[in-house]
């Protein structure tokens, strides 16, 4: 099906070859990210980067034209670009998550004409949570059949993070029947409104999670998937282990960059306590040890991390997916979460400690670190997450399936 782009993307058919562009940008993100956090600006040329880069295609099926490479691949690129700027990576989520989530559809619309896109560049942003409902799983957006055969859309969406500069948004509906529906409307479309700049959390300011209106818009029946009535327990899964290890990943690069950052400041510009008789900040012990001490933290984080993608990954390439392997995913993935909910909060904030009062200065914005970590490891509970590690330690209970919660 032809593309509504007009793009010439590259295709990046290797791991090795998607790495080395997430580098490539990362370098050039990162210029900037102190200067949008302070400003609260928009990452538009960021992003046009990336959409010209032929990352937004790595995971797309080798049926609809694409590489199909290893989850774990996108997960790094995630760490790496998140290390530049996480508000950035943050708006590429729900893209590399949709497209999981459609791959299974074939060639069943709209899965050709999304991934079409996708290949020449659109991405993919989200549309699911309401504020108004009682749980955040819950939604009260509707789509209702119409007597043309087309669909209406009205709804009030917010934490509509990526639909910033979209191709498409993936809302979260419900049906005539009061059923779970996914619908794909463009930026564009009449009755279709963004305002994105409400997000005013005091972190991941360049995510522009805020909101979208949707007022009676016209919706093709193609763009439409109805999900019928909820299964009493939903089949053996990864998509929430692979959304989680995204989200993982993102606090992981904060925590890495956070690290750096404030080992920098302090080789170039902290002063050393008078007590210490040192010419260098650098060289004082009880620095150094604290340093080695976030150093361990960041590299447990990295592996566990790691880990948990490869195990996602080999859920994926075995013959089927299994309660076993799906719960290891899951379960390895929920420990690299969950540690990182604390581990990356300490980290951006110990630097501060060590590089002492000139950091605060907000000319240096070192701060955005703590802020960005702090503000989206709240995504969802760490303590939810230990309570499934252990029960599956104490007891053998597998992880529920809950979509992408875990």
């Amino acid at each position: 099906m032809t593309t509504t782009l007009e793009q010439v993307i590259p295709v990046l058919a290797t791991p090795a070859e998607a790495l080395a562009v997430a580098r490539e940008l990362a370098g050039r993100i990162v210029q900037t990210a102190a200067a949008r956090d302070r400003e609260r600006s928009a990452p538009h040329e960021e992003l046009a980067a990336i959409d010209a880069s032929g990352l937004l295609g790595i995971a797309v099926p080798a049926a609809h034209g694409g590489p199909d490479l290893p989850r774990s691949t996108v997960v790094e690129v995630f760490r790496i670009l998140a290390r530049a700027d996480s508000a950035v990576a943050q708006q590429l989520l729900a893209h590399f998550v949709v497209q999981h989530a459609i791959s299974g559809l074939g060639d069943t619309a709209p899965a050709p004409r999304i991934f079409a896109d996708v290949l020449a560049g659109g991405r993919i942003g989200n549309a699911t949570v309401e504020r108004t409902t009682k749980r955040s799983v819950d939604r009260e957006t509707r789509v209702r059949k119409q007597p043309d055969g087309t669909w209406r859309l009205d709804g009030l969406k917010y934490y509509a993070t990526g639909s910033l500069g979209a191709a498409w948004i993936a809302v979260a509906a419900l049906d005539d029947d009061g059923y779970p529906a996914t619908v794909f409307v463009r930026p564009g479309d009449a009755g279709v409104t963004l305002r994105l700049e409400d997000w005013s959390s005091f972190g991941q300011r360049a995510s522009f999670s805020g909101t979208v209106r949707l007022e009676g818009v016209v919706v093709d029946a193609e763009l439409v998937l109805p999900e019928g009535p909820p299964p009493e327990e939903l089949p053996p899964l990864v998509l929430g282990a692979y959304d989680q290890a995204l989200h993982a990943a993102i606090d992981v690069g904060i925590a890495r960059a956070a690290l750096e950052d404030g080992a920098a400041f302090v080789r170039d510009r902290s002063r050393p306590w008078f007590e210490s008789g040192l010419d260098q900040a650098a060289d004082e012990p009880h620095v150094l040890r604290r340093f080695g001490e976030l150093t361990t933290r960041l590299h447990a984080l990295e592996a566990l991390l790691e880990r948990g993608a490869r195990l996602v990954d080999e859920a994926l390439a075995a013959p089927e997916l299994t309660d076993e392997n799906t719960a290891a995913a899951t379960l390895a993935v929920a420990e690299a979460k969950a540690l990182a909910q604390e581990l990356a909060p300490e980290i951006a904030s110990g630097i501060f400690e060590l590089a002492g009062t000139s950091a605060t200065d907000e000319a240096h914005d070192l701060d955005r670190h703590w802020r960005n970590v702090r503000t989206h490891s709240l995504h969802d509970p760490a303590r939810w997450k230990y309570v499934h590690i252990g029960n599956h330690l104490l007891n053998g209970v597998n992880p529920p399936r809950l979509g992408v919660l875990y």
